[in-house]
């Protein structure tokens, strides 16, 4: 069975490598610029490789929602599998993709679209298995707990850390989908779709951005004697899931709190195994194209199996509860711990996450600069 990469940005190229330099041979690669390096292996008419009966498996490496999942789509209807490290594409059509896979008789693999070079998907499949998952969390994107642990660390500003963050490659030049939460949330999804077999949207998920922290906020919390991480959550409740992104407040010892840089930790909770966490490079050229590849080589030795299901679950936010950090310059009728430069400090006991969501949402009209963060722990 021979390979096709499509795409040969960061990711394209690091599963290229890693490929080559283990002896496997890349027949084709989809690119529209110009890689001299590759020589005839470079094609930008992706029928090259839809009409090679040769190629067996496609790994995805485009990134966005198209022209990725065209060629996906493509590539499925043709009999191919695929593999992808693209969270947006897998997040936005994690049913249609596994319909057409089911389908045509081919798998869709994916473990490199979440924690990059981390083995988190595939151990998380594993344990789904044979265990109940009751909850998965984690630090799943490598810019934010960059900017956390700087900021922690040297006692620096958010808009300084972000800039030094976008100068060493781990932020775009629009970062929102890091700072804002829209990279965890698909991430989170898709971990919990896994988790609970079901299927879970990035619109289901409550985000609380990191765009609003502050060295007050942080001074706060260092004072109380915990730290702060950007985490993702999916929590199995009784006839419901709970899937969430929040800054969150741990205690110094927790395994989180001593994350740093640009790393990840992501845990899952079982019945049977406990926690198990995964600790790694969460993104990069050569963790993520190694994971990319690793899918590609179990589809090689033979290993087709479409190993997700789905059931009917309804995702319900205001099933969890937990107590909240929040800072905002409105008064609230609840007694502030602490007041200074025109801003309230609150802890707010016992509300639900769909809850207090809501009221921050709606503090925003009068306060933009508002943070909350919840605590765990």
């Amino acid at each position: 069975m021979k390979i096709a990469i499509l795409g040969y940005g960061v990711v394209g190229s690091g599963a290229y490598e890693v490929l080559k330099n283990y002896g496997h041979q890349v027949k084709r690669v989809l690119d529209i610029r110009p890689h001299d390096e590759l020589g005839e292996v470079l094609t930008s008419n992706y029928d090259d490789i839809l009409n090679d009966k040769e190629i067996g498996v496609c790994a995805e490496a485009i990134g966005g929602l198209e022209p990725a999942h065209t060629f996906v789509v493509k590539a499925l209807k043709a009999g191919k599998h695929v593999v992808s490290s693209n969270k947006h594409l897998i997040c936005e059509y994690y049913d249609e993709l596994h319909a057409l896979a089911k389908e045509n008789n081919v798998t869709i693999r994916f473990t490199s679209s979440v924690g990059g070079g981390i083995p988190w998907l595939y151990n998380l499949k594993r344990a789904v298995r044979c265990d109940n998952i009751t909850k998965i969390m984690g630090i799943m994107n490598g810019t934010t707990n960059f900017i956390l642990d700087a900021m922690i660390t040297d006692c620096r500003d958010f808009d300084e850390v972000l800039k030094e963050a976008q100068a060493l490659g781990y932020a775009e030049a629009n970062p929102s989908a890091d700072i804002d939460g829209l990279d965890v949330a698909r991430k989170a999804a898709i971990s919990s779709s896994i988790a609970f077999n079901t299927i879970i949207k990035e619109e289901n998920v409550s985000v609380f951005s990191l765009r609003n922290v502050t060295k007050s906020d942080i001074d706060f919390i260092l004072k109380s004697g915990k730290t702060l991480r950007y985490m993702g959550f999916g929590i199995k409740n009784k006839d419901s899931v709970s899937c969430f992104v929040e800054p969150v407040i741990l205690p110094k010892d927790a395994l989180e709190a001593n994350v740093n840089k640009n790393f990840n930790m992501i845990s899952l909770f079982g019945d049977s195994v406990g926690r198990l966490s995964f600790f790694g490079q969460g993104a990069g050229k050569y963790p993520t194209g190694n994971a990319l590849a690793q899918d590609v080589l179990d589809i090689v030795n033979g290993d087709y199996k479409l190993c997700c299901s789905f059931g009917d679950v309804t995702v319900d936010n205001s099933r969890a509860t937990r107590d909240y950090y929040l800072r905002t310059s409105v008064k609230l009728d609840n007694k502030a711990e602490y007041e200074a430069n025109g801003n309230y400090y609150y802890f707010i006991k016992g509300n639900s996450v769909s809850q207090m969501h809501q009221l921050v949402n709606s503090i925003k009209e009068k306060d933009p600069a508002v943070f909350c963060a919840g605590i765990e722990g």
